[in-house]
């Protein structure tokens, strides 16, 4: 796809997606066999749940329909939200990881795996979590010292809502 087609395609839809109360995060043209996708992924701070994909999917392939946005060929419209590995690329990324576990390749080399605290403006406070009976540690990135960061999938955590709803349940057995 030519940087000119991703343009016009962005400049056409992003305005669409906003008043969806969506980012447009991402768009790509593959060609499959003699058909084109036109991948659309999207989100916002709060998520994309399946209403509000399927609502912008439509007014997205009405808009296309009425235009030649994507010539005469057929092409398959997908809609979707980044997925649970998500690069972060952008202020507004960083943002919607906090409490996240995250994977950072550091622009002095290395590699750091940490959970973001906070996000501001210069940068992340971060916690790395403590290894062999450690006490985690807290550190501040500057977004400069990131060159990528991608999210990890966390299948054992604990969040301190659970923590707390454990510590209720055995208050509870010990009053019993």
């Amino acid at each position: 796809m030519s940087t000119t087609q991703s343009e016009r395609l962005r400049e056409l839809l992003e305005p669409l997606v906003a008043s969806q109360g969506l980012d447009l995060e991402e768009i790509t043209v593959d060609s499959v066999g003699r058909k084109r996708v036109l991948s659309v992924v999207v989100d916002s701070d709060t998520g994309a749940d399946l209403d509000r994909i399927a609502d912008v999917s439509r007014a997205l392939s009405a808009k296309l329909d009425e235009t030649d946005a994507m010539g005469e060929g057929e092409y398959t419209l997908e809609v979707g939200t980044p997925g649970a590995e998500r690069a972060l690329t952008e202020h507004r990324h960083y943002v919607r990881a906090t409490d996240r576990l995250v994977r950072f390749q550091l622009t002095e080399g290395g590699e750091l795996v940490a959970r973001i605290l906070k996000a501001d403006d210069e940068g992340l406070d971060v916690e790395v979590p403590g290894v062999k009976g450690r006490k985690a540690t807290a550190r501040r990135l500057a977004f400069g010292d990131i060159d990528k960061a991608r999210v990890q999938v966390e299948f054992n955590r604990k969040d301190k809502h659970d923590e707390h709803d454990d510590n209720d349940e055995n208050e509870k057995e010990e009053e019993a």
